[in-house]
């Protein structure tokens, strides 16, 4: 079992910036069996959870709408995975979601940090 504790969200202005933080309980959680996938999704109510970034394999993913703007990382000493948020719009106001898949498929959400973009 894998739990997920997001953290990181809150209130900016529009333009400005917020960096997210999802930490995993697992240990060696990007170890090359353990994991399938580690992402951020973000939710408006009444619409479908979506895929903002996050790391599939070996790669980098990310939605068209935040491409310059938003940088996923990850430290695998602290099992954690991070979202740089620039020039934020209030397009981008949600609930973000930290999402793992492990390597044998099983799969993890968070209970997610709201963004919200006002001012």
């Amino acid at each position: 079992q894998v739990q997920l504790v997001e953290s990181g969200g809150g209130l900016v202005q529009p333009g400005g910036s917020l960096k997210l933080s999802c930490v995993a309980s697992a240990d060696s959680i990007f170890a090359v069996k353990a994991y399938h996938s580690m992402a951020w999704y973000r939710q408006i109510p009444g619409k479908q959870r979506e895929l903002v970034a996050g790391f599939f394999g070996g790669t980098t993913d990310y939605a068209d709408s935040v491409k310059g703007r938003f940088s996923v990382s990850r430290d695998g000493a602290r099992n954690t995975m991070y979202l740089q948020m620039n020039d934020l719009g209030p397009e981008d106001t949600a609930v973000y979601y930290c999402n793992f898949i492990a390597g044998n498929m099983a799969e993890y959400w968070g209970r997610g940090t709201q963004v919200t973009v006002s001012g």
